[in-house]
Parts: structure tokens; C-alpha cells; sequence
């Protein structure tokens, strides 16, 4: 088990790296320990008035940069992305838990997402209008719409940094985050490549507190034009509706709840691998992770043990521990959830067919559960578990299925697996879901959409409507005279 040296990480203002006023720190737990590893420097409200000015400067300089040397200095960052990734991962593992492949893999896919839209900036195009009057030119200019308040999660501590981050250096805005105390090493290695790269101070900026204070001081403030969130529905709600009361430009993706579609005619192994993959990376703390699994009731037995014996296979520990397939949950607190949905699922007349309980007295550690004729009324088949926790429930017909998908207020992503086109065309066009993957697992990507509808959101983190939340449109029409 190889470590690196887990740092005390300091805020990023103006293109260093200090520490809070006062020195006050919040400590850094290794989910996997338990046991203190470090701590972050915790944010006052004067590091916020700095950080803010620090943003402003940024934007005045980095939007005059050009697009070209936008590009350039992106592409920078993400080469030393790459290069670092191996060190970034084994801090990423230490502070949120996930085995280490999937670790490195994050940092890999961040840098493959810088990369794209560092290309999707030099595309960023006005137009000419033809003008009713000949002697008038009409034309439509695209303007960065100005610093950027960002909140991101635990769970993917670079990932869902880096699609905010690089949508808002590509069109010209200046970035400031404020990313999560529970795993504050890797994103300040991934702002450090930004630096290295040569962006103008203040260009990016990273700060870490008490969430509430800092969202309700960052939002209002007259400096931020841009807020984007990635993180639960109620917190959302809260941001968006104090970001909507200061007419702030809003990005939301918000919980799901992911169905699982398993039709009559369903390759049984390839839905099961794909699935069970899909389900239990990062043990399932993924905004994205399947959840409600449906499953054809001519085949729900055949499904039910061929998923039992995936889960059954993972090797569940430290995911510094070469091997390890599962990792710990990221805090105490998600241990306690995963009990309290399996007893109220067993409560409601489920069955656990694997798992179900934590293992061990050290460390967040569950086991990976399947539960078995899982009732409309659980918990678990309402409430987004995000855990290593799979929930089957049988259907008879498929409309019933899409129901099912449509019944809850979350509309994130879902699954499905048939092979029939009928079938397939019936769900793509009937499921109400920001991303529909059949017969695959999730592949997003930095050109493809990524975002939900209903309760899990509004807006895109990916592809080219990601950049629209970023920029300004005016129309000008220049009269000649």
C-alpha cells in the first residue's frame, strides 16, 4: 500500500496559497481509518471579501486574454493533470475513499474534459445578422458572463469541479470554488495545474468553510454574475431561489434517483455487468448510480442471482489496497443512511439477499446489498440512497415499467436493457430523464448533455449547451453615418 504525504490545505486567493484568518482549520478524515490525515483551512468572511476582489481582478484580465491563448493555457493545465494523476489519486483515495484505479481514472477523465472544452472555446461564435436597413450592420456577440461562485461535492471531488471550471476559463469568466472540507487535497492539486499553466491571478480561486455561510455570502455579492451547484435537491432548491432573488444566472445538477429498466428480452449478463458496474463504483455514491432496479418478472430470478453473485465477487476494503474493488463509504453518515434503508426495506417485507450490514469497527465500511421484492412504499425506492445498495422490484409489462421511472420528481439519468427497437424507441421517447443509456452502462462524456429534468435540475455540464450558462448574448446594430 503505497501513500503520499497528505498536505494541510490552504485557500487559493489571487494565485496563492494562504491561510485563514485567524488560522482557523477543519480536520480531514480518512474515510477508511477513520483517523485524522490533515486538515483545511476553514474560510472567515474577510478570506471571502479577499478571494471576491482576487475574482474580480481575474475577470478583467482573463477575459481579454484570446480564445486561442485561452486554449493554450487550458490544454497546459490538463497535460499536468495527466502527469500528476497518479499523486492526485492517492490523495483523492485517502480523503474520499474510492479504490485507487477509479481514483486515477477521475483525474484522467477530468483532463480529457479540460481538453474538450479548451477546443469548444475557439468555437464560441457570434453572428452577422442581415440588417432590414442597408445602411445598418446587425451583429449577435457572445461576452463571458463574469465570476463564477462555485459548490461542489464530495463524491467526485475533481470531476464535478472540473466540468464547472472548464466551461467557465473557456468563454472567459474567472472561477471561484468553493469545493468540499471532507476532500480538499485533490481539487487543490487540480487548481494548482491551472496555475502552473499561467492563468491571471485571481483567474481561479478555491475556499473552504461552513457551507451555509459561504453560499449566502458568495451568492448575493454583487461580484458574482454565475452560480453552479452540483449536490442534493433540497440544498439546490435553497441556492437557486436565493441566487433567483438577486437575478444570478443558475446551473443545478441536482439527485437522482436512477430507474433500471431489465425488458423481457434483455441480455440478463450484459445488464447485470453493466449495471452492477455502474451501481457500485465509488460504493454507489454517484449522482448518477443505478438505483431502482425493474426487472421483467419472467426473468427477476435469473436477474436477482446473477446480481447477487456480482455484488458477492467485490472486494470490499482500504481502496489504497491493490484489489480493492469497493471502497468505504465517504463518512459516518452514510453508513447510518444504508442501515436505516435496509431495516426499513426489511421492515416493509423486502428481502436482503446479500449484505445489508457495515463491516467492521473501523472505517465507513457496508457491504454491498441487493434487495430483493422491494414494495412501492420503502424507503429506498423514494429516497436517493447513494450507497452500495441495489433495490429490485418486478413489472409485467412495460409501460408499467416506465410509470414506475416516471413516479418519482427526479429525473436525472436512467437505464435500460432490451434488444428490442421497438422497445428501445418506446423508452427513449416515454422515460423523463436528462440521460437515457441503454444497454451500457453510464458513459458521459465532455461533448455529450450532462444534467437532469423535474427535481434533479435545470441546465448542462456538458457538450456545447454547457457553455451557454457562461456567456452573455448582446445584439448590436451599428448605424452608419
Amino acid at each position: 500500500m503505497t501513500t503520499t504525504t497528505y498536505p494541510n490545505v490552504r485557500l487559493l486567493i489571487a494565485n496563492e496559497w494562504t491561510d485563514a484568518t485567524g488560522g482557523k482549520t477543519i480536520p480531514v478524515l480518512n474515510p477508511a481509518t477513520g483517523k485524522e490525515i490533515g486538515t483545511v483551512a476553514h474560510a472567515s468572511i474577510a478570506d471571502l471579501d479577499r478571494a471576491l476582489a482576487a475574482a474580480q481582478k481575474g475577470f478583467d484580465a482573463w477575459r481579454k486574454v484570446s480564445a486561442f491563448e485561452r486554449t493554450a493555457t487550458l490544454r497546459r493545465a490538463a497535460a499536468l493533470l495527466r502527469e500528476r494523476a497518479d499523486e492526485i489519486a492517492r490523495l483523492l483515495t485517502q480523503e474520499q475513499g474510492k479504490p485507487l484505479a477509479q481514483a486515477r481514472g477521475e483525474a484522467m477523465a477530468g483532463a480529457d474534459i479540460i481538453d474538450w472544452f479548451a477546443a469548444e472555446g475557439m468555437r464560441v461564435y457570434g453572428r452577422i445578422v442581415p440588417s432590414r436597413n442597408p445602411l445598418a450592420q446587425q451583429l449577435v456577440l457572445k461576452e463571458p458572463v463574469g465570476p463564477v461562485a462555485a459548490f461542489t461535492p464530495w463524491n467526485f471531488p475533481i470531476n464535478q469541479v472540473v466540468r464547472k471550471l472548464a466551461a467557465a476559463l473557456t468563454t472567459g469568466c474567472s472561477f471561484l470554488c468553493k469545493a468540499p472540507e471532507e476532500t480538499p487535497a485533490s481539487p487543490a492539486a487540480l487548481f494548482q495545474c491551472f496555475i502552473d499553466a499561467g492563468v491571471p491571478a485571481g483567474t481561479v480561486g478555491l475556499v473552504f468553510g461552513d457551507p451555509a455561510e459561504i453560499s449566502n455570502y458568495l451568492i448575493p455579492h454583487p461580484v458574482i454574475r454565475k452560480v453552479t451547484f452540483t449536490g442534493s435537491t433540497p440544498v439546490g432548491k435553497q441556492l437557486a431561489a436565493l441566487a433567483g432573488a438577486h437575478m444570478k444566472r443558475v446551473t443545478m445538477e441536482l439527485g437522482g434517483h436512477a430507474p433500471v429498466i431489465v425488458a423481457e428480452d434483455a441480455d440478463v449478463a450484459l445488464a447485470v455487468e453493466a449495471a452492477g458496474g455502474a451501481k457500485f463504483r465509488n460504493a454507489g455514491q454517484v449522482c448518477i448510480a443505478p438505483t431502482r432496479f425493474l426487472v421483467h418478472n419472467s426473468i427477476k430470478d435469473e436477474f436477482t442471482r446473477a446480481i447477487v453473485a456480482h455484488a458477492e465477487r467485490l472486494q470490499l476494503g482500504n481502496g489504497l489496497v491493490e484489489g480493492t474493488t469497493l471502497g468505504p463509504l465517504a463518512n459516518p453518515r452514510r453508513v447510518a443512511a444504508m442501515t436505516q434503508l435496509v431495516e426499513d426495506a426489511r421492515a416493509k417485507g423486502a428481502n436482503v439477499a446479500t449484505g445489508g450490514l457495515r463491516i467492521g469497527n473501523e472505517g465507513n465500511f457496508f457491504a454491498p446489498t441487493i434487495l430483493a421484492d422491494v414494495p412501492l412504499n420503502a424507503s429506498v425506492f423514494n429516497d436517493e440512497p447513494f450507497g452500495p445498495v441495489a433495490a429490485i422490484r418486478g413489472f409485467d409489462t412495460l409501460e408499467e415499467a416506465i410509470a414506475e421511472s416516471n413516479r418519482l420528481p427526479f429525473g436525472l439519468a436512467g437505464y435500460a436493457f432490451t434488444r428490442s427497437i421497438k422497445n428501445a424507441h418506446q423508452l427513449m421517447n416515454n422515460v423523463e430523464v436528462g440521460m437515457l443509456w441503454i444497454n451500457q452502462p453510464a458513459t458521459p462524456s465532455a461533448e455529450m448533455p450532462f444534467g437532469g429534468v423535474k427535481d434533479s435540475g435545470y441546465g448542462s455540464e456538458g457538450g456545447p449547451e454547457a457553455l451557454e450558462a457562461y456567456l452573455n448574448t448582446k445584439s448590436v446594430s451599428l448605424m452608419a453615418v
